[in-house]
């Protein structure tokens, strides 16, 4: 009975194609679509039916307000409220017209702009992307929109989205025929999301500042245990886990979120969700609604659900891992290598051209997952190294090394699994193995990008996957248009960029070397990622396929690196905070403690050496913490004063500020191992991590 009903409340409160299908006359129904298709402008009489559709649909589900809901360049998302209700003299009635639904004006001065807009000049539109779904959530309707300035600049990460879909698209329509592939209209990027995240007690949370004011542990010495058992990965879920999960699943289900696979991840307190395929703007949207849902239940339970890409040291961080494809209007998969890939013209078509595209364009492709939160996780030994590369596996391997060598290998057959229990059957193996080292990893029939960080829009990332595929994708065009077959075309692309593709193991200092050989560029952090927005190389092609325009990459430039600095100040003001207010405080009292006991033991005549060797151990080490609290207090105030180039000004937040905050930490955390646990002022990694 309960899973009839989850069924059917699955999409409930989701605005979906079947439910206007159902409300709004057949000539509507037809002529939206025949506008989606055409990529023409929705009509005033259109949009009129279909916005009093939707609010009869919404009130319905207990809606008294809309909101256009977008995301700005915060990376979070935004939305301001509105009541159906109007005034109608004596009485009210409820407005929501067609003109309403398309087009909104927020206050957009507050947003980050880069210097597209002046703080006087506020105006802003929010206009509806009528192919992602309304919903309704706690009594409001959200319409999915883009956001832009008076002046048409995009100043969200939706537009651009929406841009490098239409690119790949007309790339990819022109460049099909040309290999033998006729009827295709129309070219989609579809990706799943898996959300990695971790959930604390709440009542922990509330005592940790840090974890309030930056999402993660500025402070905190390791739990004698951690994941080094492997016990926590795929284990039992805990029965308040457990209780969350299931009522996000449900959750998630009423809003047409299709959440498919939930489990213990790796680290203690650490745990995925993932999604099965849709189109990107609709991932993006859901991923975005997700990442809210799961915050709210996990008040309801008592817990706290953090996103930050390394909430604790020591163990494994958070991911978002983006798994994405490119699939035909007639359904073909471009990545579906089928049985025999090298005869397969659009799966090599499609190959050539990512791996030109990843080695071309690996430095925007590092950018596009760059932030301060994804810095602590990249290149540790959990994660993707900063280093851009590709894995194919050993069956694809094989066929671009036919390529190049222009000769004909024999393709092993790929056999059968055979566990040796006579009771268990065999049964067929994938072709190839995974490498869960590779930031950019072949799955199958898909393209994994592994290295997203878990509190990032999906956004940023595949519009560069898009944009991308769809400049390589031309290029091949014009190649065969000029008269080169299209074999000489894809051996071209796949042996001068080659040298991409690794298979090996992306965690050893071997690699780092061996990429430096191979002249791979290795950004290891947010700040020397984002110089690439500097150069006209990537400047061009952005431009060129209509993604961004160049006043607008100038703009992301400046606001990534704005929300760098200002990140790294929050964390740094509130680890001073905590050091002067908390953590010093308590170590001098568990100091004084200690010194009355050594001196106490001493007039007893009993011998103290370990109290004493204690005492004199935490005496100057709270002496260093002074120190390195007053240098860290000079570095912020210098950097807070810099008026540097905004390049130069990250830079030294990054390295001095940063860099001291580190070394405080080093510091702090070597007293916590030393002082009582009830002398210190904060919960410990074994409260976090453990305390559910």
């Amino acid at each position: 009975m309960e899973f009839n009903k989850l069924v059917e409340d699955y999409g409930c409160l989701a605005f979906t194609d079947d439910v206007m299908k159902e409300r709004i006359p057949k000539s509507t129904y037809k002529a939206f679509h025949e506008s989606l298709d055409k990529g023409e402008e929705l009509s005033k009489e259109c949009a009129t039916v279909i916005a009093n559709a939707m609010k009869i649909w919404a009130v319905e589900h207990g809606a008294t307000h809309f909101t256009h809901w977008f995301t700005p360049m915060t990376g979070l998302t935004a939305e301001k409220h509105d009541a159906f209700l109007e005034p109608d003299g004596s009485k009210a009635v409820l407005e929501f017209s067609g003109k309403t639904l398309r087009k909104g004006e927020p206050d957009a001065s507050s947003f980050p702009s880069g210097g597209l807009r002046a703080t006087f000049e506020a105006r802003g539109y929010t206009a509806w992307d009528c192919t992602s779904p309304a919903f309704v959530k706690d009594g409001t309707l959200y319409i999915p929109t883009l956001f832009c300035s008076y002046t048409g600049e995009a100043l969200d990460k939706k537009t651009p989205l929406l841009r490098s879909c239409d690119a790949l698209s007309k790339a990819a329509c022109r460049l099909l025929p040309l290999i033998g592939v006729e009827g295709v209209t129309k070219v989609s990027a579809s990706v799943g999301a898996e959300q990695e995240y971790f959930l604390v007690d709440d009542k922990y949370y509330q005592e940790r500042m840090d974890l309030k004011l930056t999402g993660r542990t500025l402070f905190g010495a390791m739990a004698p245990k951690g994941q080094e058992l492997e016990d926590h990965y795929f284990g039992s879920l805990k029965r308040k886990v457990a209780a969350f999960m299931k009522d996000l699943d449900a959750e998630l289900w009423k809003y047409g979120i299709p959440s498919k696979t939930k489990h213990n991840e790796v680290a203690p307190a650490q745990h995925e969700v993932a999604c099965v395929y849709a189109k990107v703007n609709i991932t993006t949207d859901n991923n975005h609604l997700l990442m809210q849902i799961a915050q709210d239940i996990a008040k309801k339970h008592g817990l706290r659900c953090l996103l930050h890409e390394k909430p604790f040291a020591g163990v494994n961080g958070s991911g978002k891992h983006d798994n994405w494809s490119v699939i035909t209007n007639t359904g073909i998969n471009l990545f579906n290598p089928g049985k025999n890939p090298e005869e397969n013209k659009p799966f090599l078509a499609a190959l050539a051209c990512t791996i030109k595209a990843v080695d071309e364009y690996a430095e925007i492709l590092r950018m596009s997952i760059a932030s301060a939160g994804n810095d602590h996780r990249l290149g540790a030994n959990e994660a993707p190294p900063a280093i851009i590369s590709m894995f194919l596996g050993e069956e694809l391997d094989k066929v671009v090394e036919d390529i190049c060598t222009g000769k004909k290998s024999d393709h092993e057959e790929i056999g059968r699994f055979d566990t040796g229990v006579s009771v268990v059957p065999t049964f067929s193996k994938d072709n190839t193995d995974r490498n869960r080292t590779s930031p950019f990893a072949f799955t199958g029939n898909k393209f994994e990008f592994r290295a997203v960080g878990s509190a990032q829009s999906v956004a940023g990332p595949n519009t560069i996957l898009n944009a991308m595929l769809a400049e390589e994708m031309t290029q091949m065009a014009e190649a065969i248009e000029g008269g080169k077959s299209f074999e000489e075309v894809v051996k071209e692309f796949i042996s001068e960029h080659k040298r991409i593709i690794f298979n090996g193991d992306g965690y050893s200092a071997e690699w780092e070397e061996e990429a430096k050989r191979r002249g791979l560029p290795n950004h290891k952090n947010t700040v020397d990622a984002l110089k690439c927005l500097k150069d006209p190389k990537y400047i061009d092609m952005l431009d060129r396929q209509g993604v961004y325009t160049k006043v607008e990459i100038a703009s992301r430039y400046e606001i990534l690196l704005d929300n760098y600095i200002k990140t790294i100040q929050v964390e740094a003001l509130t680890a001073v905070k905590m050091v002067k207010t908390q953590i010093y405080p308590a170590a001098c009292d568990y100091l004084a403690k200690v010194s009355s006991e050594v001196v106490a033991a001493k007039e007893a005549g009993i011998p103290a050496a370990f109290l004493t060797d204690d005492a004199t151990k935490l005496a100057n080490l709270l002496q260093e913490v002074k120190d390195k609290l007053t240098t860290l207090e000079n570095n912020i105030a210098k950097a807070q004063a810099s008026d540097a180039e905004i390049f130069e000004t990250a830079t030294m937040w990054k390295d001095e500020v940063f860099g001291m905050m580190q070394s405080l930490r080093e510091t702090v955390d070597t007293i916590e191992e030393l002082v009582d646990d009830s002398y210190w002022p904060i919960p410990t990694y074994v409260d976090l991590l453990f305390g559910i």
